[in-house]
C-alpha cells in the first residue's frame, strides 16, 4: 500500500527533505508573521506569567516543526521585551529532525526544555503539566479517527491555556491537497485535517474555547518558478511531481489557474485561531 499522508510528512521532516523545507518556507514564513501580528502576544504572555506567579512559564510546542512560530514572535511581536521570566519551552514532534531544528531556532525568552519525539496521541505527561500548550499549523496530518485522542492529550496537558492555529477547509493548503490526491493518487489517501473538524471535536468533548479568524495570501512573483514549485511540492509532501505536471493535469491545473495572476502567484489562506481554556480536574 502506498505511503499515506502521515508517513510522507514524516519523511519530509528529515535532513533529506531540507531543500524542500527551505523552498516551502520561502513562501510559508508569512503564515507565522500573520499569527504573530494577529494578537498582542507580549501582553498575552505577561498575563500568563501573572497566572504562573514567580516561577517560569512551562510551554509545550506540539508538532514543533522547525521553530518558525517562536521565531516570528520574537521578530514581529516584541516578546523578547515582555516582562516575563525565561520560558521553559518543551518540544514535541514525531520527527527527531524537527525537534533538533526547533531547538536550534529558539532564542530568549524561549529556552529549550524537555523533548518528546512522539505523536500528540502518544503524549505522556501529567495533567496540567504545561501552562501553555500550542500547535501552530501542526495538526494537518493527524488522521480524523485519531483526532479526538490527540485533542484529549492536548487538553489534558494544559495548565492555563491552549492555542491551535489551523487552516480552514477552503484555505489553500487543504484545497490543494484534496486536488493533489484526486489528480495524482486516484483520490486515495487521507485528506488533511481541517480547522472545522478540530472545532467540532472540541465542541463534542465539551471543551471551553474561543476562535478568531485571519485571512491573508502567500505569494511570489511569477518569475520565481522554482520557489513556487518547491512550495507546492511541500504543501503535498511530494517532490516527485513538477509544477509543470501540476499545471498540466486538469484537476490541479484548474485550481492553480485561479492562483496565477499577471505578475504573481497568490495562494489564499483562511486560518482559525483557537484558544482553549484548561480543563480543571
Amino acid at each position: 500500500m502506498p505511503e499515506d499522508t502521515f508517513e510522507r510528512s514524516c519523511e519530509h521532516w528529515s535532513e533529506a527533505g531540507r531543500a524542500g523545507m527551505e523552498a516551502f518556507y520561502a513562501l510559508a514564513t508569512v503564515d507565522y508573521r500573520h499569527l504573530a501580528e494577529a494578537l498582542d502576544w507580549k501582553a498575552w504572555l505577561q498575563a500568563r506569567q501573572q497566572q504562573a506567579g514567580d516561577r517560569p512559564l512551562r510551554l509545550l510546542d506540539v508538532a514543533c516543526g522547525s521553530g518558525k512560530f517562536p521565531s516570528a514572535l520574537i521578530r514581529h511581536a516584541d516578546v523578547a521585551a515582555a516582562a516575563i521570566q525565561p520560558i521553559d519551552y518543551a518540544l514535541l514532534d514525531p520527527a527527531a529532525f524537527s525537534v533538533a531544528e526547533a531547538r536550534r531556532a529558539l532564542a530568549r525568552p524561549f529556552v529549550a526544555g524537555r523533548e518528546y519525539v512522539s505523536t500528540l496521541q502518544a503524549l505522556d505527561c501529567e495533567h496540567g503539566a504545561f501552562d501553555i500548550v500550542w500547535a501552530t499549523h501542526a495538526l494537518y496530518a493527524l488522521p480524523a479517527e485519531e483526532l479526538q485522542a490527540g485533542l484529549e492529550r492536548f487538553i489534558r496537558a494544559i495548565g492555563d491555556v491552549g492555542f491551535i492555529a489551523h487552516a480552514s477547509a477552503d484555505a489553500h493548503y487543504l484545497r490543494f491537497y484534496r486536488h493533489y490526491l484526486d489528480a495524482f493518487r486516484d483520490g486515495q489517501g487521507t485528506p488533511y485535517t481541517t480547522a472545522e473538524q478540530i472545532i467540532a471535536s472540541l465542541r463534542q468533548m465539551g471543551a471551553s474555547f474561543e476562535t478568531l479568524e485571519i485571512n491573508y495570501q502567500n505569494g511570489a512573483p511569477s518569475a520565481q518558478w522554482q520557489q513556487v514549485e518547491g512550495y507546492l511540492q511541500r504543501c503535498v509532501f511530494d517532490d516527485s511531481i513538477s509544477l509543470q505536471q501540476m499545471l498540466d493535469h486538469h484537476i490541479t491545473g484548474d485550481y492553480l489557474s485561479t492562483c496565477r495572476h499577471t505578475n504573481s502567484w497568490r495562494f489564499t489562506q483562511k486560518v482559525q485561531l483557537i484558544f482553549i481554556r484548561a480543563n480543571r480536574p
